[in-house]
């Protein structure tokens, strides 16, 4: 089995690779997922964050969480000491029970930042130019300019990420044009 990291930047298209790959019948772990079902009651980051405000009916707002760990990289990184050890281990636990299959995928957008890349053979990179990311998480996500700046400028620049990639994916088209990059790529390393 090769165990591939699908990583991109914040709003490149990973979820569209994603879509394409399952698809295509390639099993896909989603890290953000991972993420988001850790998040639900998770009492270590309650209690970590008890003096912020961060809980909306007694549960862990994303939206909040995120807003205090954007503006303060130490938060950031309590946050993630927390997260990184589970999300490793549910990705092991993806590899496990698909042991059997020719390729795995998994989407982890912060596989540098968590230094994650010894649980994969290959990294697939999906390269969007950052003007296109920009205006895609203002119109997504409902950000403010300087809100969508801080989130994209949270993670290591792609120029950095791509020279550790093994496949590199442009993305400044179409959808269509994408699915297509993604099918000619898996083609390719079949």
């Amino acid at each position: 089995m090769i165990k591939i990291a699908l990583v991109g930047n914040i709003a490149s298209g990973k979820s569209t690779v994603e879509k394409t790959l399952r698809e295509l019948k390639y099993p896909v772990l989603d890290t953000d997922i991972v993420a988001h079902k850790l998040l639900d009651n998770n009492f270590e980051i309650i209690e970590a964050f008890k003096n912020y405000d961060i809980l909306t009916d007694g549960n862990i707002s994303r939206e909040k969480l995120g807003k205090v760990v954007f503006s303060d990289v130490k938060l950031k990184q309590k946050l993630e000491s927390i997260l990184h050890p589970q999300i490793r281990e549910k990705i092991q636990d993806f590899f496990s029970s698909h042991a059997g299959n020719e390729f795995t995928f998994v989407s982890i957008p912060l596989l540098f930042e968590a230094n994650m890349t010894d649980l994969f053979d290959k990294i697939l990179f999906i390269y969007t130019n950052d003007d296109i990311r920009l205006q895609r998480l203002i119109k997504r996500n409902n950000y403010s300019k300087e809100y969508a700046l801080k989130r994209m400028n949270s993670q290591i620049s792609q120029d950095k990420k791509v020279k550790k990639a093994d496949w590199i994916i442009y993305n400044n088209s179409t959808v269509e044009d994408l699915q297509k990059n993604v099918i000619k790529l898996i083609e390719q390393i079949r």
